[in-house]
């Protein structure tokens, strides 16, 4: 019986054949911890005595609340500062961006690796064929103490990827009819194997991030996506790096994009997905565009795509928020940043901005936003009451302009007045 991705990269790392559910202890490539978890991570550290076994392979970023929202974040951000400088670690300070984008940008995660994340959405490194996951505190510190880290071997869920999108249509529509159709528990502690065939390999990085990070909206321990297109390009892919024809899948799912349109995830489940057309004119107050689902520069310059020579309509907040440094300045330099700023957006530092309701964005009482993050449970941005609705850039800058759920094609039939005002 062949191997299935996750099986494959998690033999090679442990020197041996193991299949799914087996116990196996395993070398990390990279040991990744956000600021929000930084000090507990420190506390745990200290209880066992130990630092890092490889500086080299760990990395802090401070992106979850950057700049400092308060006294205390500052004092938490501080000690991060002071603790890396002592250690020798890597630390990645304000405005740098949202760790995911921010480790790929910087090599720090490769095909054929383990690269564990005190962030749920560290599934994104799936991307490259990284076998990416998060972790709480405790094991994080672990890893980095001990170079090393263990694993139940994950069954796996094939997800096939065929055809290529229609116009209009974006890779999160696709990432979310993927969570649709395997639910929100569908894939719990699985690596959800993505294959792209007949057209959707040319799905660039950034596209693929995209899917990746939503498998843990399933339940998934991994989201890994099958080497081919751009990722042979910009990365040295192992020739072992594949599954096997005849690996065996706990379930098989195919998905046809070509038949795709506009989706949006509907409060208060990711799993809750529906056309646009269910939607299309529910009043929104705060359109946010960013985070490691969809910050990147494709991300921004579809919104800008829409948005050009229009404005946001009145009423409703438009925030843009760049997932790293590097993004803004290349979209400063094209020209996107311009267009976002001259429709009425509002631009945010590099990190995540409100997407987990700490600050930059924090929805008050009944209110509603479209954005294109990553969940949309109750209270998830702010008030428990407040609505979020997940979307693509497109869909998300359409609904800005139109003052509802609305996609691009919507606006055609605004007055040009409501349109251009």
């Amino acid at each position: 019986m062949g191997m299935t991705l996750a099986e494959r990269i998690l033999s090679r790392k442990a020197g041996r054949e193991v299949r799914a559910g087996e116990l196996v202890v395993v070398e990390v490539d990279q040991v990744m911890v956000v600021d929000s978890i930084a000090g507990s991570f420190f506390k745990r550290l200290a209880y066992l005595e130990a630092t890092p076994r490889y500086p080299e392979r760990v990395s802090i970023v401070i992106d979850h609340v950057a700049p400092a929202a308060n006294l205390e974040v500052a004092k938490a951000q501080k000690e991060i500062r002071e603790w890396g400088r002592k250690h020798g670690i890597r630390v990645f300070d304000v405005g740098r961006g949202v760790c995911h984008q921010v480790l790929i940008e910087e090599g720090l995660a490769q095909p054929g690796w383990i690269v564990v994340g005190s962030d749920s959405h560290s599934t994104t490194y799936g991307a490259v064929g990284a076998f990416g996951t998060g972790m709480g505190a405790t094991d994080i510190a672990l890893a980095a103490a001990s170079g090393r880290t263990w694993f139940r071997v994950p069954e796996s869920v094939k997800v096939t990827f065929r055809g290529r999108l229609p116009k209009g249509v974006t890779a999160k529509d696709a990432a979310l009819e993927m969570v649709r159709l395997l639910t929100a528990e569908g894939a719990t502690y699985m690596a959800v194997e993505i294959h792209l065939l007949d057209g959707a390999e040319s799905l660039s990085r950034g596209e693929r991030m995209t899917l990746a990070n939503l498998t843990v909206e399933a339940g998934a321990k991994a989201g890994l996506v099958v080497p081919s297109g751009e990722i042979l390009d910009l990365y040295r892919v192992p020739e072992w790096l594949y599954p096997d024809p005849d690996a065996r899948y706990a379930r098989e799912v195919e998905i046809d994009l070509s038949t795709l349109s506009p989706r949006v995830s509907v409060p208060f489940y990711v799993d809750n997905v529906q056309e646009v057309a269910a939607v299309r004119g529910k009043r929104v107050d705060q359109v946010f565009i960013g985070t490691c689902t969809n910050g990147r520069l494709e991300d921004l310059r579809a919104a800008a795509e829409v948005l050009k020579g229009k404005k946001v309509a009145p009423g409703v907040r438009l925030l843009v928020i760049p997932a790293s440094s590097q993004v803004l300045e290349e979209a400063t330099r094209d020209g996107t940043l311009l267009t976002l700023l001259e429709a009425g957006a509002t631009i945010g530092t590099p990190g995540c901005g409100p997407c987990m309701g700490r600050h930059m964005g924090v929805l008050a009482p009944g209110e509603v936003c479209v954005s294109t993050s990553n969940r949309n449970f109750r209270g998830r941005m702010g008030a428990p009451d407040a609505e979020i609705y997940l979307a693509s850039p497109r869909v998300a800058a359409a609904s800005a302009v139109a003052g509802y759920i609305a996609t691009p094609e919507d606006l055609a039939s605004l007055p040009q007045e409501e349109a251009h005002a």
